[in-house]
């Protein structure tokens, strides 16, 4: 039976994908230099911990040969979407095949087809990752991303209603079959859902609720959620309400979780409106963790301290997560883990 580890497990490396042009790194030249750097950046970053491996599309081989250090692996492959989270493969490991590495190839439409995404290259990118990897390629019919979902490694699973459940994605999927399908393919036989995701992730940008800049599990003992403070920003309220419907869901199953809360930045919103800077998006790795910043310094200390706490044992990096955000997600957003088998 496929089991999806804690991103917490050790990992053979992480795999991300390089920005090529389009819309999603934006127009302008100094605006796309910003998401170079930033991907980039975070890639520098991962590698101090373990390999990286770097899908790039045949239009950018030249920019990331010269930006990338010569250690990080690339992979050659059309794409047009390089969120590798969402469009790369979940990768599982067989508890009763020691040494077999997994991948769950989820249908990806981009976000639920929106009008503006170019998404029909990068979803052949499972594939393409999953073969390099030498994984068993686990096919599935379900519409969904790696960032709609979080595990705790020991069965159970967080999604959002607004994601799993969006007619976009699965117009004939309800509970019932989305809760079998997770448990066939990483092995989660319990399912948490929340009601939703952060306000911005609503915008025709978004992807319309993702787990994964809303709540994570440290352990199994103890997740963490983004926690606005500020109560004129509507995630106030959502802060609240996951908080609650993650304590009503633990006590309903009768376990003694912690949830710890971590502040958002100061700032409020841009030009786009209501801002949503977690740092729940974050990247686990062999020994460290990849911490998203936002220029905050007395946020960007308190967050990289209960980090510190929830991970022990693990270095903490901040990397200037912004233009990450302006473009709709974070570095948990651009990376996806290879759990060493």
């Amino acid at each position: 039976m496929w089991r999806m580890p804690a991103e917490s497990a050790p990992h053979e490396r992480t795999w991300m994908a390089f920005p090529r042009e389009g819309i999603t790194l934006g127009v302008g030249a100094e605006f796309r230099e910003q998401g170079y750097r930033a991907w980039t950046d975070v890639a520098h970053a991962v590698q101090q911990f373990e390999p990286v491996t770097m899908v790039v599309d045949p239009t950018e081989m030249a920019r990331a040969r010269r930006m990338l250090s010569a250690d990080i692996e690339i992979v050659e492959a059309p794409l047009d979407e390089f969120w590798m989270r969402d469009v790369g493969p979940t990768f599982v490991v067989d508890p009763d095949r020691p040494g077999v590495l997994g991948a769950v190839d989820w249908i990806f439409n981009g976000w639920g087809a929106p009008d503006w995404a170019e998404w029909q290259k990068s979803a052949g990118i499972a594939r393409v990752v999953a073969e390099h990897a030498g994984a068993e390629r686990v096919d599935s019919l379900l519409v969904a991303e790696g960032g709609g979902l979080h595990v705790d490694g020991t069965g159970t699973v967080l999604l959002t209603e607004t994601v799993q459940l969006d007619p976009r994605r699965n117009p004939f999927a309800d509970r019932t079959r989305v809760e079998a399908e997770m448990a066939r393919t990483i092995g989660a036989t319990d399912a948490i859902w929340l009601s939703r995701g952060l306000t911005r992730d609503y915008d025709d940008l978004g992807t319309n609720g993702h787990v994964d800049i809303v709540a994570t599990f440290a352990s199994p003992e103890h997740v963490l959620i983004h926690e606005q403070t500020d109560a004129s920003h509507p995630d106030f309220e959502v802060s609240r309400l996951v908080r609650s419907e993650l304590e009503t869901a633990f006590a309903e199953r009768g376990r003694s979780v912690a949830i710890t809360g971590i502040p958002a930045p100061s700032a409020l919103r841009d030009d786009e409106g209501w801002l949503d800077w977690s740092y729940i998006n974050h990247l686990v790795t062999n020994d460290g963790v990849v911490l998203c910043g936002f220029g905050d310094d007395a946020a960007d200390a308190r967050a990289r301290e209960i980090i510190a706490q929830a991970y022990p044992g693990r270095r903490v990096i901040t990397v200037d997560s912004r233009p990450i955000f302006d473009r709709g997600g974070g570095i948990h957003c651009i990376t996806q883990q290879q759990p060493r088998v």
